[in-house]
């Protein structure tokens, strides 16, 4: 009885450690998606390209989204600080793409979108200095996510 017990603990320990991992879902490639932004009624692009590597685990995350400025058809990352976020909105965490690669950083770190929860204006409080709407970030991003699932 005291072995039985014994093999019964052990086994519960051995359980316990490895239950707990987060266990790779993703399929090996970079997967991308996009998806519609409409915010401020512009109908621009979201995208997603993820990077998923050899073990199933996320290891990049690029997320943009069209913009038109002074006529010509770019990305709110290509504008960087042109974009003009903390101009017009002085007390925005950051420029847009900061705010962005936060969030990326945020994805990879917890290996998924699981953590985000957003608000009805699209908005989380999950990640630190990302105060911008990301709704259509998000949704690409779990678009390209669901590419990659096994």
């Amino acid at each position: 009885m005291k072995k039985l017990f014994i093999c019964l603990v052990a086994a519960t320990i051995v359980f316990g450690i490895t239950g707990c991992e987060k266990v790779a879902s993703y399929k090996e490639g970079v997967y991308e998606a996009s998806v519609i932004d409409n915010y401020n009624n512009e109908n621009n692009t979201a995208t997603a390209k993820i990077t998923i590597d050899k073990d199933g685990k996320i290891k990049e995350v690029y997320l943009d989204t069209t913009y038109v400025k002074d006529g010509e058809k770019t990305t709110k990352k290509t504008l960087k600080d042109n974009y003009n976020m903390k101009k017009y909105t002085p007390n925005a965490a950051g420029e847009w793409y900061e705010q962005v690669e936060k969030l990326e950083k945020a994805i990879v770190e917890n290996q998924g979108l699981d953590f985000l929860n957003l608000n009805a204006d699209g908005k989380t409080d999950a990640v630190s200095g990302c105060t911008i709407k990301i709704d259509a970030l998000y949704n690409a991003a779990k678009e390209a996510l669901e590419k990659a699932s096994k």
